[in-house]
């Protein structure tokens, strides 16, 4: 999460802001890092290219290197860093052959009044485990670019990443999968904007939910801020509050039992603990592994389900797109659709109970992406994003950023083109290090009266 001024971007990177006025929260999971916005003077990452950059800025006129520095600013991005340089024009495309720019897309509402702004960044970026585990998700990708030792350029494990956003005044925990695997989700914020009141997790274990994990924070706003447009003006703020939650669900197809359970465990924990903190804004990301057309996002989105109206191996829609069966046109039930058997033992995993066959939730949703309409080349019928996720056996959405009422979208970062996506032939490329893209939205408080 960041405090304006918010950073620019440029060929799908972030250049980093005013590090003193910047609040960044990134869920990473699976062990699949989210990316901290870093400035380079720490030097963590890449010091030969600094090096070289910085005797080469030495010998450059103050005219040369001003104009050095509007071509190209100093940025790290989801997958490598780059230093201020003119451009060549060999770096003009990429080895790609594909267009990179990410660009914001502004919501039509007039957003000037809200002063209270974060950006909040989700990013489920490809583990080493996953990434040796699963080959033939990437045949199509050059193995330079699926090696560890290029793709760390983007962030190292969790300990790494730890001490990295220590030195740029960041503080996360992070809670690890049940089971064998090594990977997890962790939630960071900067220490000297926010600080945490609570954290807590769901080990879906427990309930017979596999091994899949969620986490939450309550994160406090501190009192006292400095607003951008206004910085002789030290305004006393009330006392402002968010809730954070993360999760990663299962990815088997068939299974939407589980995928139903650990949705609604996740939901459930998120709506006690905002009204735990004083009905709390609450604002939830993560990898859901089901699609927009799904009867997982319509549970979401309309705060109820009939599961018996879907067949199991359906729910999330990765299978095929949601299409209820219907009985015949000649029978007296025509208008209803067909009814789907779920043993006992679904049900329970479903619903928490095997004599229910209805879910709800007491959360009140929107989508981040859906309140900013954008293109249709890169948004599908329901406002989402054509595609979030791209690798030789899938090409579709299935990461999210899902918030209260209480919050509004200013604007998001565009996902990217299906045209461009197919032009990489399948992600991780040189220039995204992630089989997924990172979802970016920015969001403000929507009650006027409370410090905006």
């Amino acid at each position: 999460i960041f405090k304006h001024p918010l950073p620019d971007v440029q060929r799908g990177q972030y250049s980093h802001a005013n590090s003193n006025q910047c609040f960044e929260l990134e869920p990473y999971r699976r062990h699949k890092l989210c990316l901290p916005y870093l400035d380079l003077k720490h030097g963590q990452h890449l010091m030969a290219e600094q090096s070289h950059s910085t005797d080469r800025q030495q010998r450059l006129t103050r005219k040369k290197r001003k104009l050095t520095i509007e071509t190209e600013p100093l940025t790290l991005t989801p997958n490598h860093t780059h230093t201020c340089r003119r451009k060549k024009k060999s770096d003009r495309g990429n080895s790609d052959g594909v267009a990179d720019n990410r660009k914001w897309v502004f919501s039509p509402r007039d957003c000037s009044k809200y002063k209270d702004k974060f950006v909040f960044v989700s990013y489920n970026i490809l583990g080493v485990e996953n990434a040796s585990n699963h080959k033939d998700l990437y045949l199509n990708v050059l193995p330079q670019f699926m090696k560890w030792e290029y793709r760390r350029r983007e962030v190292d494990r969790f300990d790494d990443l730890k001490r990295i956003l220590q030195k740029d005044g960041f503080r996360g925990v992070y809670q690890a999968r049940s089971g064998e695997a090594r990977d997890g989700c962790a939630i960071f914020w900067k220490d000297a904007l926010f600080s945490l009141l609570h954290k807590d997790n769901i080990e879906f274990k427990r309930f017979g939910l596999r091994d899949n994990i969620a986490q939450f924070c309550v994160l406090k706003m501190t009192a006292y801020q400095k607003h951008i447009d206004d910085p002789e003006n030290l305004k006393v703020q009330p006392s402002r509050s968010i809730l954070v939650g993360n999760i990663h669900v299962l990815f088997n197809p068939s299974r939407g039992d589980v995928k139903l359970g650990q949705v609604r465990l996740f939901l459930a924990k998120a709506h006690r603990l905002s009204q735990k903190w004083g009905n709390i804004p609450a604002i939830l990301g993560g990898d859901l592994n089901s699609m927009p057309q799904s009867a997982m996002y319509q549970f979401i989105v309309s705060s109820e389900l009939n599961i018996q109206h879907h067949e199991r191996k359906r729910i999330s829609g990765q299978i095929c797109p949601l299409d209820h069966p219907r009985l015949p046109s000649q029978s007296n039930y025509s208008s209803r659709p067909l009814l789907h058997r779920w043993s006992k033992e679904e049900l329970r995993l479903a619903t928490g109970t095997e004599e229910s066959v209805y879910l709800r939730h007491n959360l009140k949703l929107n989508s981040a992406y859906h309140g900013v309409p954008a293109s249709r080349l890169t948004r599908d019928s329901h406002g989402e994003p054509l595609a979030t996720s791209f690798h030789s056996r899938f090409m579709g959405t299935v990461d999210y950023i899902w918030h209260t009422k209480e919050l509004v979208p200013v604007k998001v970062l565009e996902t990217l083109p299906i045209e461009i996506l197919k032009k990489t032939k399948g992600l991780p490329s040189k220039i995204w290090g992630s089989d997924h893209l990172a979802l970016v939205c920015e969001l403000a408080f929507a009650d006027e009266s409370c410090g905006t």
